[in-house]
């Protein structure tokens, strides 16, 4: 890029852009070359941390590329396809013993287990100069993600937290859009979600039921205080209790208010509210609720409130909004898919953007055949439980609507399917110039920055102040009222108990420093 570009994309943008991009880009870390450099062409010694349910993705995208030289998993029948496809690679249930015994064998590792274990696993793995993939929300509470930024920084490891739209071009499209001064000033932004599709808000802590064989449940509970276990912990609903996840707001806002965070920069809030909420509980989340986040004026940008809808079947009905307007994600058929006339690789929307073609009448089209459906584990007891959450997610609503005042912009679940509303001002609508470099794609770009190039997206100098607010949030559910929160020295300021859920406890072996 030449001086005269530069100087060109900084005359349209004006001030505005003052202090939104670190000088390398969306890093602020050092050049990772300190640590030695790494061809591009030479593949990186990958473990991981989890293995079955979502670690499996993660698994995959990364071995298209490097090598996965060990894998980790407390429960071998959820890693059993995983185990299998790595034959070769050494298996753990304990990560603490995977790090010692592999330590000279690894470079980066995955960290793809309940949101409470997080922060300890990715910390002891930066604590031995290892890079980490930690799926979002990157941790539990407010002190762990601003304890995992300063261990990143401390350590010099390439880091990326698992919220793929922050690697969308629609999410940049949209910043870019919003910064050109498209919808004037940015005052309201609405999100929502179809989570939780788990239980959340009951009465009371469920039954012990007999431990299975295959799970180690001491391991699975890591910090966690001992207690009975329960199948309605785990493999999968741990997300909906206090002392394990994050709720609706763990499993989807790092996704959903991706782009309001990039575009807005949005930073911390002053505070946070849960406005309503249905279920309320001493043990779990809500079932539904509410959100509200305040973020003070930023530079040339004024305050803005954030509000967060969770359960949503159907998209909320915002004033203002033209009735009939498609909001976030696209319809999707009976079976849960997307339209194929409205699909990602449909030739009239192009990198989640509407083309003109999309106005002209819907090409005629069969109903779209039913997809293999992919086999579980042989003899996985929670079979029945993975297809009923897989059917629940495909129905209901995410998305983000941004409010200007001079118009608005709506987004989906990763940043995709960004457009102007009324969708008709997409027809002849010409892009702002880039501004922000493009992501080489999600896994990629952590990759990319493990072997010494520039750091990933959404690595932990930005991730973890993006998670730190999304946590408060999640604590809000349980209290009546704002919380008042200053940042600097993180903690809430009018209501003094809310400060005990602000970091975690530790069992005797798993703490970090």
């Amino acid at each position: 890029m030449n001086d005269s570009r530069i100087s060109r994309r900084h005359f349209f943008y004006g001030t505005l852009l003052a202090g939104a991009v670190p000088a390398v880009g969306f890093g602020s870390v050092p050049s990772l070359k300190a640590l030695g450099y790494r061809s591009p062409n030479e593949k990186l010694n990958i473990a991981s941390i989890g293995a079955g349910g979502k670690a499996a993705s993660d698994i995959r995208a990364c071995a298209e590329t490097e090598n996965i030289v060990a894998l980790c998993d407390v429960d071998d029948q959820r890693a059993a396809p995983m185990y299998k496809r790595f034959e070769q690679a050494p298996k753990y249930k304990d990560f603490r013993v995977m790090l010692d015994k592999e330590d000279k064998n690894v470079d980066a590792l995955i960290v793809t287990i309940p949101d409470f274990m997080h922060a300890t696993a990715a910390t002891w793995a930066m604590e031995r100069g290892k890079h980490v993939y930690v799926q979002k929300p990157l941790a539990r509470t407010p002190w762990e993600c601003r304890e995992l930024a300063q261990s990143a920084a401390k350590y010099g490891v390439a880091t990326q937290m698992g919220n793929q739209g922050y690697s969308n071009e629609g999410t940049r499209q949209c910043a870019e859009m919003i910064w050109s001064g498209e919808i004037g000033n940015v005052t309201e932004v609405h999100a929502w979600t179809n989570r939780p599709v788990w239980p959340q808000g009951l009465p009371d802590l469920p039954s012990p039921t007999p431990e299975r064989a295959t799970l180690d449940w001491n391991l699975w509970l890591g910090i966690a205080d001992n207690r009975p276990y329960s199948d309605k912990y785990a493999p999968f609903a741990w997300r909906g209790f206090y002392d394990f996840g994050c709720g609706d707001l763990g499993d989807m806002a790092c996704h959903i208010l991706g782009a309001p965070n990039m575009a807005l920069r949005l930073g911390s809030p002053s505070s946070v509210e849960c406005l309503k909420k249905e279920g309320d509980s001493k043990y779990y989340f809500p079932s539904k609720s509410v959100i509200r986040f305040d973020f003070p004026q930023r530079g040339d940008m004024p305050a803005v409130k954030v509000f967060w809808y969770s359960a949503m079947e159907e998209q909320p009905d915002i004033p203002g909004v033209p009735k009939g307007e498609i909001l976030g994600d696209l319809p999707r058929n009976k079976r849960g898919n997307l339209d194929q006339t409205m699909a990602p690789h449909d030739p009239r929307i192009i990198g989640g953007i509407f083309t003109p073609a999309f106005f002209e009448p819907a090409p005629a089209h069969a109903e779209e055949p039913e997809r293999p459906r992919r086999r579980p584990a042989p003899n996985d007891p929670n079979a029945k439980l993975d297809a009923m959450v897989g059917a629940r997610i495909a129905h209901g609503s995410n998305g983000s609507l941004f409010v200007g005042d001079k118009g608005l912009i709506t987004t989906g679940t990763y940043g995709e399917y960004t457009r102007l509303i009324p969708v008709e001002k997409m027809r002849d609508y010409k892009f702002p110039p880039e501004f922000l470099t493009r992501s080489p794609g999600h896994y990629r770009d952590w990759i990319r920055a493990c072997k010494g190039g520039d750091p990933a997206c959404s690595n932990f100098s930005v991730a973890a102040s993006f998670a730190e607010w999304i946590t408060l949030g999640a604590l809000s559910t349980r209290f009546e009222g704002k919380l008042e929160w200053d940042s600097v020295n993180l903690r809430v300021t009018n209501r003094p108990e809310a400060n005990e859920y602000l970091s975690p406890t530790f069992r005797k072996g798993w703490t970090i420093s």
